[in-house]
């Protein structure tokens, strides 16, 4: 059984930037108050388009729960994709309609968030990605003590029994270099166009949000 809270993707890999420490540590003023006024663990999403820094700053955004006493698990919308990363890019290359919120078992996040949030339960066992090995595993969580969930992903400001959410407002054009950076998908023709449907889906839910954290100041986006 896992004890751990906050946490990678097996293969995955974080860029850790000024820009994802102060967004964080934006969101943890804004949930300092929520976190000692309750009772039952608060569940936080951090949502955005690919490259916004979503992982980034929902693993800072953990670590200073983490700092401030209480017990967080960090949960990756990437884990629930109903395919692994290589097949479900195959998916996409065979129909590209497949590209949406129906790649990601969220029905299965909010059940995983509820268990916890209920209590009364010693663990819950969640979807674990290995990137490297292009496989879904399980993992199992201990509960004991937990106080905050940070949930991250595209299409996680969609959940429900959600305390604060969170958006990072920077689209897919504007976080280019953050991609490239991180290095998970090549930069492929069909690569912009699947990130152009997800921009569609994803931006409509910005209104949704309790936080917007806005781009860096230098960054500007670069479309027509």
């Amino acid at each position: 059984m896992s004890q751990r809270g906050v946490v990678d993707m097996i293969g995955d890999k974080l860029v850790i930037k000024d820009y994802h420490r102060k967004a964080a540590a934006m969101i943890y003023r804004e949930l300092e108050n929520i976190l000692k006024a309750a009772v039952k663990p608060v569940a936080v999403t951090v949502a955005g388009e690919s490259g916004s820094g979503k992982s980034e700053t929902a693993a800072v955004l953990a670590g200073l729960c983490e700092k401030a006493g209480y017990k967080t698990l960090l949960l990756q919308q990437d884990d629930y994709f109903v395919y692994p990363p290589k097949t479900n890019h195959q998916k996409r290359l065979e129909d590209i309609s497949w590209v949406g919120p129906q790649e990601v078992r969220l029905s299965l996040i909010e059940e995983n968030i509820e268990t916890i949030k209920k209590g009364g339960e010693k663990a819950v066992t969640k979807p674990l990605v290995n990137y490297g090995q292009d496989s879904i595993s399980e993992e199992t969580l201990e509960l004991e003590g937990v106080k905050a969930i940070v949930v991250e992903g595209t299409y996680t400001t969609t959940l429900k029994n959600i305390d604060f959410k969170v958006f990072i407002d920077r689209n897919y054009r504007q976080t280019k270099k953050s991609r490239l950076e991180r290095s998970r998908d090549p930069a492929t023709d069909f690569l912009e166009k699947v990130l152009a449907i997800e921009h569609k889906v994803i931006s409509g839910h910005k209104g949704l949000a309790d936080l917007i954290i806005p781009p860096p100041e230098n960054e500007t986006d670069t479309g027509n």
